[in-house]
């Protein structure tokens, strides 16, 4: 399934290719980007004792489960540098998104002179939600330390955390997981093995190439186009 985007829309373009622009800027460590996005992940308990798995079967589970609420999942992915780290909090609220932020700058990124930041347009992503976190003072010095960059609407393919979180939920988050400490376990190891092996996003998309896809005036031609082989990423 694709996003197609609207046609004609100015803002749209606007918004993309300013995306692309970042993304082929050459690799600088004081300038590192990073692309932020976050996703949800359920957290559910077995209801009868699991089975164990043996020679011939895999471990088994009963079908019935209890809900144990909800974890947000803050992915912070630096393609360049083949890292990303994944923040665990309990909401994703205006206030969680900010911590995610400052944990960017302040552990991950201490010594960036600034912080190239690409990320779509939830409306608790932005500057607003770091005044709504912190001191004024607090809010406006990491506020200065980021570069704002945002994918357009009906765009959010164009953010590579996106990507990364498609990933993580296929290799990672499909098993049932009963809380917050098995949740943080199992992600971290997932983290920590794709970051040993630096893994990266191949991304193929450039302005030239999606200009050509804007030419196109039907939803057939961005498909026709797709089939082809001329996709925006693979991994």
């Amino acid at each position: 399934m694709w996003c197609i985007p609207p046609q004609q829309d100015a803002r749209f373009v606007t918004a993309m290719e300013d995306v692309l622009e970042v993304y082929a800027r050459p690799y600088d460590a004081t300038r590192p980007v990073v692309c932020l996005d976050e996703a949800a992940k359920q957290l559910l308990g077995q209801t009868r004792a699991v089975i164990p798995a043996t020679h011939n079967h895999p471990h088994r589970f009963d079908s019935q489960y209890t809900r144990n609420g909800t974890c947000a999942l803050f992915m912070l992915f630096e393609p360049l540098a083949a890292k990303r780290h994944i923040l665990i909090k309990e909401r994703r609220t205006a206030l969680d998104y900010a911590e995610a932020v400052r944990f960017l700058c302040n552990e991950v990124h201490l010594h960036a002179d600034k912080i190239v930041l690409v990320q779509d347009n939830l409306n608790t992503h932005g500057p607003w939600s770091l005044y709504e976190a912190f001191e004024p003072q607090e809010a406006r010095r990491l506020i200065e330390r980021i570069e704002w960059h945002y994918t357009p609407k009906h765009g959010s393919w164009l953010n590579m955390a996106e990507m990364e979180l498609s990933v993580l939920a296929r290799q990672c988050l499909q098993e049932r997981m009963e809380s917050k400490e098995n949740l943080e376990y199992q992600v971290k190891a997932w983290q920590d093995r794709r970051n040993q092996t630096a893994i990266r996003v191949h991304w193929h998309m450039t302005t030239e190439a999606l200009r050509l896809l804007w030419s196109c005036q039907a939803a057939t031609c961005w498909v026709r186009v797709s089939r082809s082989g001329m996709r925006p990423w693979r991994h």
